[in-house]
């Protein structure tokens, strides 16, 4: 049994958890009450809220989730060694008889948070914390941020849907949560600052930020990539969504004890950078490759199929001029690369530096990740949204000399009119598509494919010739690769990073760039036999 849905489980401390490096209680909310005097309840082991990863003396936190209430399993938290339990206000009035100390809080998402920064002794504190929100371009622009903070010589710790840094070492996301858990953020972050390291990079998501679980980060740099329409299906409309990542820039404006000043960091180029200027206070600078308004402007854009040279200009008059390049293709990571050096140096870091630390960076796993092997280009990118999908098929159709050929699905329990979005997009940028599951859950796949299908026979896709349904992925990415022939490219989108393809009632371990690799192995033989 779960006090949590499964796709709001993340990793917790291991047993081997080192002592408190706080005191939980210093972070209980405004409003609480508590069935002993806070003196007396006890110090905390760790901060949990998966009644199954509880040991003898946690702090198990009671969460209202969307498919089962932490509430529920107080028992068995109790039973596993449990010391506090800290529930909602209203709910759950015989919790008492569990025999241990209760709080009472009115929001426990909140107060995760809050109990989880006490208790590892709030250790955004001492950082210098960047973070980055947007629909599209969160993790590359947050790679490039860790490789220009590096360019400057500076130690970071990184957090990201696809893996987190602590300095040098790299700890994969086992999860599927683009946003970790507060508790093994704060956590993480503690690693951090006791690794030496004195800024942190952290991506951002629109449901870590309604969900609480980035609060209680002392935020120094908020960026802002850019706004289309994503996760609906959470947030119910556009507008809860835009409101949710206002939330970042809200967090520029809560008390600090850090004396350094704060900035947003907005792109121009997108509409909906005024809306998140007005949310905060703090300094706003504003970077664009194509407003010549921004703050920073981008200009003598070369692009290149495996990257671009370009000149950011600042400054009076666009006088203060840097020249950067990045070792990956599009305008798109043009503007994510502006992004990160513009944040880097709002820090008050060397742009010059920053730039140098940009060009270095090799690219960002499962983002146009290329894949070796063959007599034409595969690549494999996490673009799962109709905006990100037109945006790198529109970047690829000029380097492509022969037919661009896709491989994608749609993942299941979302918005259905991403699936349309998608299939519009594909019949008219690509030449052949293979349609494919991607994360069915609890869908019948051949359904989600059959409504991508019908969107591109309405965009005038004809089946066969333009497009075929393929299931499973292995066998879709199977068929595009012999399908393909010298001068074509064949992008494999959609999962990029991930690691999983999930169902309704297990994870299927996965990999598109272990697959494709399989796939040019099994037509042209392994690299050893060429």
């Amino acid at each position: 049994m779960q006090s949590m849905p499964p796709d709001a489980i993340s990793p917790t401390p291991p047993a081997s958890t080192p002592a408190p490096r706080g005191d939980w209680r210093e972070g209980l909310p405004p409003g609480f009450t508590a069935s002993v005097e806070v003196a007396a309840l006890p110090a905390a082991r760790a901060i949990q809220f998966d009644s199954r990863a509880v040991e003898a003396g946690d702090v198990f936190v009671c969460i209202p989730g969307e498919r089962a209430d932490g509430h529920a399993f107080a028992p068995q938290a109790v039973a596993a060694g449990a010391v506090v339990l800290v529930v909602q206000q209203g709910v759950a009035p015989d919790i008492e008889a569990l025999g241990v100390p209760v709080v009472r809080v009115p929001d426990t998402r909140r107060a995760l948070s809050s109990l989880a920064a006490a208790h590892e002794g709030f250790p955004a504190r001492r950082l210098s914390v960047i973070g980055v929100t947007g629909t599209d371009g969160k993790s590359t622009t947050s790679f490039l941020t860790l490789a220009a903070l590096a360019g400057c010589g500076v130690k970071a710790g990184l957090l990201t849907t696809i893996e987190c840094h602590i300095g040098d070492r790299v700890i994969p996301n086992p999860t599927r949560l683009t946003t970790q858990e507060a508790p093994f953020i704060q956590s993480l972050l503690a690693e951090m600052v006791e690794a030496g390291c004195t800024h942190a990079v952290i991506e951002a998501t629109s449901h870590g930020l309604a969900l609480h679980r980035l609060d209680d980060i002392d935020l120094d740099v908020a960026v802002f990539t850019n706004l289309s329409e994503d996760h609906l299906d959470f947030h119910g409309s556009m507008q809860a969504y835009r409101a949710a990542k206002a939330r970042l820039f809200q967090m520029l404006d809560a008390p600090t004890t850090k004396k350094m000043k704060r900035h947003a960091i907005l792109n121009a180029d997108d509409r909906a950078w005024q809306a998140f200027a007005s949310a905060t206070k703090a300094d706003v600078i504003t970077y664009g490759v194509d407003n010549p308004r921004a703050d920073v402007c981008v200009q003598d854009v070369m692009l290149w199929p495996d990257g671009a040279t370009f000149v950011l200009a600042s400054g009076e008059g666009g006088e203060d001029e840097i020249e950067a390049s990045i070792q990956m293709p599009g305008a798109f990571n043009v503007a994510n690369a502006t992004a990160a050096i513009t944040a880097v140096g709002a820090l008050g870091l060397d742009v010059f530096a920053a730039a140098s630390g940009v060009a270095d960076c090799k690219g960002v796993p499962g983002r146009m990740e290329r894949i070796e092997g063959a007599p034409f280009e595969v690549i494999v990118d996490y673009a799962h949204t109709p905006a990100a999908l037109e945006q790198v098929l529109t970047m690829l159709r000029p380097v492509v000399e022969g037919r661009l050929i896709l491989v994608f699905g749609c993942a299941g329990e979302r918005a259905r009119d991403r699936r349309t979005g998608l299939g519009s997009v594909a019949a008219r940028l690509t030449d052949f598509t293979v349609l494919t599951d991607e994360d069915p859950r609890s869908e019948p796949p051949d359904a989600i494919i059959a409504e991508i299908a019908n969107a591109m026979l309405a965009a005038g896709a004809e089946e066969d010739y333009h497009f075929a349904r393929v299931r499973p992925r292995r066998q879709a990415i199977q068929r595009a690769i012999e399908h393909a022939e010298p001068g074509d490219m064949v992008l494999i989108a959609g999962k990029g990073h991930e690691s999983t393809i999930e169902w309704a009632d297990h994870a299927e371990p996965w990999d598109d760039r272990a697959a494709a690799r399989e796939a040019i192995a099994l037509r042209y033989g392994s690299p050893a036999e060429n």
